[in-house]
């Protein structure tokens, strides 16, 4: 058969178009296997977290902490991206300050976040008789009065210092607490950073659920501890002043402190360096803007909270976790920061 012949009797199928629905993945991937491949490349994922976290609880713990913050360090060093953005941040909240000055905070965050790092690894080993070793109360009282007004207590705190080992050492001290999270993408991680989470009566709920999850607790004359400097977008959030930059931040919040009259306590673990441990610092509750103009008021007190964050963040600089991208979103008309 000759060329001409061979095409005139595949013409059909030299122009026929591919069937509705046809995948050519499916070729190699059945369509009955694909649903597993999501779970397969879950687990995968999670075998070396839970590897190396039972293999850091496993060391000693100064052994743990040096290894975890050579980790921090190494990170430091390989991951670009979040030196760039670490840097960017800095740029915006300390322009007076040198890039040599800039690089050490981060670096010394990146060391932090290696310490916190071994510490949870090690909670399943914290007793409450030798947890002293570890973190240690500064100003409990103005927790146990803020707890005494009965109409619950909202823990305004931040990605700071060592956040995971404040509300763990708290609840270990019979006092639990419901924490606000944004769950993992990878469910079986998720479900094993949340079971070291609450090993002491600490309870979860996702973002999802924060305004029911608030007003549920705060009913009960709860504790609720929430993460208030990640970036928001409206109309979740509005913007108020974060080193002089508007930076778009929850007004749940304040809105859910004003509606139930429960108390804000600015709450911050802070790494001491000379007392080798951690400090689990409760301010005095905040006095809120009440005027009766709900907006305006929900406004003013969460650029009173995120004025609370910043004062911790210039006071205490690398223990903030600069490389978030806190300015994310930007005003209407205003250029992307990052």
């Amino acid at each position: 058969m000759n060329l001409e012949a061979w095409k005139s009797t595949h013409h059909n199928l030299l122009s026929a178009q591919p069937p509705a629905g046809y995948d050519p993945f499916e070729i190699f991937v059945p369509r009955c296997y694909r649903p597993q491949l999501p779970k397969f490349r879950h687990k995968l994922e999670y075998f070396p977290v839970w590897l190396l976290a039972g293999a850091i609880g496993a060391l000693p713990r100064s052994m743990a902490r040096t290894f975890c913050q050579g980790i921090g360090i190494f990170t430091y060093v390989v991951h670009r991206r979040l030196r760039k953005v670490g840097l960017r941040n800095l740029d915006l909240a300390f322009p007076e300050k040198t890039r040599k000055e800039k690089l050490h905070i981060l670096r010394t965050l990146f060391k932090g976040l290696g310490r916190q790092l071994a510490e949870f690894a090690l909670f399943p080993r914290y007793r409450k008789e030798s947890v002293s070793e570890v973190a240690i109360y500064d100003g409990f009282q103005n927790f146990a009065e803020a707890r005494a007004r009965g109409k619950g207590v909202l823990f305004l705190t931040a990605h700071f210092g060592g956040w995971e080992i404040g509300s763990f050492v708290h609840s270990l001290h019979g006092n639990p607490m419901n924490i606000v999270v944004r769950p993992l993408d990878n469910p079986y991680v998720d479900a094993f950073v949340d079971r070291y989470r609450t090993l002491h009566g600490n309870r979860t709920f996702g973002k999802q659920d924060f305004a029911r999850g608030l007003l549920t607790s705060m009913k009960r004359g709860e504790v609720v501890g929430i993460l208030m400097d990640t970036n928001m977008t409206p109309p979740q959030g509005a913007f108020v002043d974060f080193f002089g930059v508007p930076a778009c931040t929850a007004t749940g919040v304040a809105r859910v402190a004003l509606h139930t009259g429960a108390a804000v306590l600015p709450a911050f673990t802070i790494w001491d360096k000379e007392l080798g441990k951690y400090k689990i610092r409760f301010d005095p509750a905040l006095q809120l803007t009440k005027t009766g103009d709900d907006e305006a008021d929900a406004i003013a007190n969460t650029a009173l909270f995120t004025n609370v964050i910043e004062s911790y963040a210039r006071q205490y600089p690398e223990q903030w976790l600069w490389v978030h991208r806190r300015w994310k979103t930007r005003p209407s008309g205003e250029p992307a920061l990052y």
